[in-house]
């Protein structure tokens, strides 16, 4: 027997109805953790796991599961504002400006004096290196916590620094004489400045055409978008409210409205695409509200709770929360965790999507590259390479050079010239290795003959010092190649100064020379071994350092010399 029409409809509405009712439905906590304090800040996810700062001084970290990873005293206050690099290293400051880097594992890696304890969350870049920001200044710092340029401000910072998308920093100073300044710094402190005369809610980098660096789209509190780029300005249409925060992706902004409707906008063809509610309430200011945007969709999370829409605007979910300190963190995994006023840590399933993103072996890939692996020649010949290849062994040219570029590190400065003094460095301690990662201007391997192994040494040290985690291929090539002992062991150093491995290049290489055919017996080049893969396990946690432990314990085996086995032992305590 058929239905009557009028039940179909009835039957299609509650259905629809049942389905909004299950977006709005209370979401339980997939788990929950006493925290033994009260979370002093925004937890950070990444890594599969999360970590957050406590009162008393405390940084702790949980996995996805709920287990206890981790925990670390700082041996003072700590401010609220922490950020997780992709391997998962976690950046946090003092009260008293002590920046500290702690690993995966818990362990300081280093800590370094600022003026001021930090203003606002720091910012990542493609290599690691960090855009910290403190007082009226903003800082790039590596990975390994050595000054590459600063910035100083006339005005305090109002918002920033956020990432723009090619590895640079977007930030905003509070007013002076009624005009608003927003800087763009790329990674080696170059800065485009932009005065406004009506202060910016958000600005955020946006693709309106092919442009090589996408222009900057400019959200107002009045409603008002622009967007500036190729040295021209576009007025983008009126906001139908006043807007809270805005995020990008290639060239579509999704908008957070006051009152809580979120908007998906189309740069390149002015139009809305669609607008959904949240679950933005009167409580919920722009100061602690969270917008993300990935392949997944469009996330609004704030201390009241958060919403997951679909790229076409289907809403995925709404979770309401109460009681938090501060607002949570969604993480590439789909799991939301929100410390609460209760002292209490809980972890929220939200989806099963996962971001996806390219894997090394240390870690998620980074979003690009500068270049630094593989720079253009240097300027120190002006392209000739027959020329560079005699000035390369100039002994007071190259003493004066690399004397230059050591005062530059040690004062902080390397800023403009970072991609000058990497290749310089590069064909000075390569120059011995049959280097074919770096070219001439007519695309060919560079010849010539060798620099002396001292300056190339000396060159490689000084490399180490600015040295991107881009650099670790060459310096493996040169750890390989080079005969000379006082250049391979320079090398090792480097990359342990650095840190990192991302695809396990160095610890291979550690391992060829660490067993017969390859086995070396130098004692100063074992000792420098032994220092990196310690350093290297220090940075990274696992994985590598499984790997780099069993290294370790093979180059203090009885039959290695005594200064060695010291030299291992002195490094796998230092990993208790």
């Amino acid at each position: 027997m058929k239905k009557p029409l009028a039940c179909c409809i009835l039957s299609v509405v509650l259905a629809g109805t049942g389905a909004l009712f299950a977006q709005e439905a209370a979401i339980p906590p997939l788990w929950r953790q006493a925290l033994g304090a009260a979370v002093a800040g925004r937890p950070a996810a990444q890594v599969e796991s999360v970590v957050m700062v406590c009162d008393g001084g405390t940084l702790k970290s949980y996995s996805r599961q709920g287990t206890f990873l981790w925990s670390y005293f700082s041996g003072g206050r700590l401010g609220p504002h922490i950020s997780r690099s992709r391997e998962g290293t976690s950046y946090i400051c003092r009260s008293n400006g002590v920046f500290i880097a702690v690993n995966r594992s818990g362990r300081e890696l280093w800590r370094v004096r600022l003026p001021s304890p930090l203003s606002a969350p720091l910012a990542i870049g493609f290599d690691g290196r960090l855009f910290v920001p403190v007082l009226n200044s903003l800082r790039c710092y590596t990975a390994a916590g050595y000054q590459l340029w600063s910035h100083d401000f006339e005005s305090p910072l109002s918002f920033g620094p956020l990432t723009d998308g090619r590895g640079g920093v977007i930030l905003g100073l509070e007013a002076k004489n009624g005009v608003f300044s927003v800087y763009r710094f790329s990674h080696f402190g170059e800065a485009a400045v932009y005065a406004l005369s009506e202060k910016p809610v958000a600005v955020v980098p946006l693709e309106l055409g092919n442009e090589k660096t996408p222009g900057l789209a400019f959200v107002y509190q009045s409603g008002r978008l622009e967007w500036r780029g190729n040295g021209e300005t576009i007025e983008l249409p009126q906001l139908s409210a006043q807007p809270l925060g805005a995020v990008s992706r290639g060239g579509k902004l999704a908008l957070v409205l006051a009152g809580g409707e979120v908007q998906l906008f189309d740069g390149r063809e002015k139009t809305t695409l669609w607008s959904g509610e949240s679950h933005l309430g009167p409580s919920d200011s722009a100061q602690d509200l969270s917008l993300l945007y990935d392949e997944r969709g469009v996330y609004v999370v704030s201390p009241s709770g958060a919403a997951g829409f679909a790229e076409d605007g289907r809403r995925l979910w709404l979770l309401r929360l109460q009681g938090a300190a501060s607002c949570p963190a969604f993480g590439a995994d789909g799991v939301l965790y929100s410390g609460g006023s209760d002292w209490i840590l809980y972890a929220y399933r939200l989806e099963e999507r996962v971001l996806k993103t390219g894997q090394s072996l240390y870690g998620p890939l980074p979003e690009g590259s500068y270049g630094l692996g593989s720079p253009r020649p240097s300027g120190l010949s002006q392209g000739n390479p027959d020329l560079r290849d005699f000035l390369l062994n100039q002994e007071d040219l190259l003493k004066e050079l690399l004397k230059q570029i050591e005062t530059h590190i040690q004062n902080g400065e390397v800023g403009l010239n970072e991609t000058e003094y990497t290749a310089l460095l590069m064909e000075i301690g390569g120059s011995g290795s049959g280097n074919d990662m770096q070219r001439d201007p007519r695309g060919n391997p560079q010849g010539g003959p060798p620099v002396q192994a001292a300056f190339r040494a000396q060159a490689l040290r000084l490399l180490s010092f600015i040295g991107s985690r881009e650099t670790i291929p060459f310096l493996v090539q040169v750890f390989s190649r080079d005969r000379d002992t006082t250049v391979k062991a320079a090398a090792a150093e480097a990359i342990g100064r650095i840190g990192v491995d991302p695809d396990g290049l160095a610890l291979s290489a550690f391992t060829r020379m660490s067993f017969p055919p390859g086995l070396v017996r130098d004692n100063y080049l074992l000792l420098s071994m032994a220092g990196a893969i310690g350093s290297l396990c220090r940075f990274s946690g696992p994985p590598l350092s499984d790997t780099g432990i069993k290294l370790l314990m093979n180059l203090g085996r009885d039959d290695m010399p005594f200064l060695v086995r010291n030299r291992v032992r002195e490094e796998i305590s230092s990993l208790r």
